[in-house]
């Protein structure tokens, strides 16, 4: 008899395994090791749990064999399971987690384990090595290139790009307007929680393992279908402002014109092809503005397919890559916002704590940014946002902190750290309007620790980021700062490191 495990983060609507094989038994697993594996944000542990019972109870309506088990101890639950079903070949899908793997590996069951290949994703791993191994470098653009190709997505008959341009990012980084919008972004779609979300709100609220954040507020989708509304919602009231806004941030609204589908998509709650073709049809019949389109879409088939591509090549050693040699310990003001007088450090913070999410911008930008000119180990600064938000999954959180935040791989997922002084987050933003310290100033009291951080960090890793082409012309504005105030930023910098818990 053969009998199928359905992963927590693959409750795919029309799952091939189930619908290969309509009935033979399935099993689904809340694994409590899993709660107390990390601090989990509240909302991330009833995201999760909530998808996943609602998910089963869809399947059983369905006339499903399901049997659906909470459990601290998983290889003997399944073998129970194995036993009284007599399960002679268990089938599961190529789990997203490296390390999940391993471990399933390592499970003593009494039957023959068979991995199939994921299909929550547009690539499959041996497709992307086929295409990395014919490469010298292995570019972002590129790879969304031949994507876009691969499905024929906004293209022309002669399949050059819809517009005339692959990537249309230069008409997507405006400012917050200086009098404010014309109109304001939408306020973001909500699910009031049903009687099953309540419950497992009730479980985390009371539970005695650790977590983080707020959970009573919970407003997610946990359905295929409200995660859909919440796709449509997107393109309809967002989708057109979208592209020339989605680097700006505001303090108490992390959300403005982004989606928030991530955290549907890495469930299986959405699937991403179905998410690309929805935007591509919206700029067909809607004519909404390509420049949002081609920026959303390049975010889906390029950006997230590249990073789950990128961590299943590189595999679980990428962890460890730190081309800085940063040892030092993530700050407590990434728990406790209250703890640092910088504006934007204690806004992002707070609504992460609150909400288990930052937009793209926040993350690398505030988050990602001070942490990488504090010094951090890279592999702290991973745990914490493996930690912190409610999209976060090992393969999601290895290549974009590690590589695109950290820089840690030096190189080989992006092609320059991604760090900046005040004079970015002033300018993209609204942070520094309120913050004691002054955006303009590298030294003295109220100078903002972005500068001297910054600047400090650049003469640091001066002959590294020589070879860096992107990096040549900030370096030369590095070798205008006159030695006396060089010297003071040095100083000052030194100083709030070590001052710095």
């Amino acid at each position: 008899m053969k009998g199928i495990w359905i992963g927590g983060d693959q409750l795919i609507e029309d799952n091939p395994l189930i619908l290969d094989s309509p009935h033979v038994p399935l099993i689904m697993t809340e694994y409590t090791g899993f709660s107390l594996s990390r601090t989990y944000h509240k909302k991330k542990l009833i995201l999760v749990w909530s998808s996943m019972r609602h998910y089963a109870e869809k399947l059983r309506k369905r006339g499903a064999d399901l049997t659906y088990v909470k459990t601290p101890e998983m290889e003997r639950t399944l073998n129970e399971w194995i036993k009284n079903k007599e399960i002679d070949e268990l089938h599961i899908s190529e789990p997203s987690n490296i390390h999940l793997k391993k471990y399933i590996e390592k499970l003593n069951l009494n039957c023959k384990v068979i991995f199939l290949p994921d299909n929550q994703f547009m690539w499959q791993a041996q497709e992307f090595r086929d295409w990395a191994n014919s490469r010298k470098k292995l570019l972002m653009e590129d790879f969304y290139r031949t994507g876009r190709k691969k499905y024929k997505i906004l293209l022309e008959k002669d399949l050059k790009p819809s517009g005339g341009k692959w990537n249309l990012d230069r008409e997507n980084r405006k400012p917050p307007p200086k009098y404010g919008f014309q109109e304001d972004p939408p306020q973001h779609i909500k699910f009031p929680p049903d009687k099953i979300t309540k419950e497992i709100i009730a479980e985390v609220e009371r539970s005695e393992y650790p977590t983080y954040g707020k959970g009573n507020d919970f407003n997610l989708a946990v359905t295929h279908e409200d995660a859909e509304k919440a796709l449509d919602f997107f393109i309809e009231e967002k989708l057109a402002n979208f592209g020339p806004y989605q680097d700006i941030m505001l303090t108490g609204d992390n959300v403005l014109w982004h989606s928030i589908l991530s955290p549907y998509l890495n469930l299986g709650l959405l699937h991403p092809l179905n998410v690309v073709k929805k935007a591509e049809l919206a700029y067909y019949q809607k004519n909404l503005p390509l420049n949002s389109i081609e920026g959303f879409i390049r975010q889906i088939l390029g950006w997230r397919e590249y990073m789950h591509c990128i961590y299943n090549y590189k595999g679980d050693k990428y962890l460890k890559n730190n081309w800085f040699d940063h040892e030092r310990e993530l700050p407590t003001m990434y728990w406790y916002p209250e703890k640092t007088a910088m504006n934007c450090m204690t806004s992002v913070i707070e609504e992460v704590r609150n909400t288990g999410y930052a937009h793209h911008i926040q993350r690398l930008m505030i988050l990602s940014n001070f942490a990488l000119l504090a010094e951090v180990n890279p592999s702290e600064v991973k745990n914490w946002f493996h930690t912190a938000f409610i999209d976060a999954y090992d393969w999601v959180m290895q290549p974009n902190v590690i590589g695109m935040g950290q820089f840690a791989d030096g190189g080989i997922l992006a092609t320059k750290p991604y760090i900046s002084s005040a004079n970015y987050i002033n300018k993209m933003s609204d942070y520094c309007q309120d913050c004691t310290y002054n955006h303009n100033h590298r030294t003295g009291v109220d100078a903002c620790p972005f500068n001297y951080l910054y600047w400090a960090f650049l003469h640091k890793n001066n002959e590294k980021l020589r070879n860096i082409g992107r990096m040549k012309l900030i370096l030369k504005n590095l070798d205008r700062i006159n030695k006396k105030k060089l010297k003071q930023i040095l100083t000052q910098a030194d100083d709030f490191l070590k001052s710095l818990k």
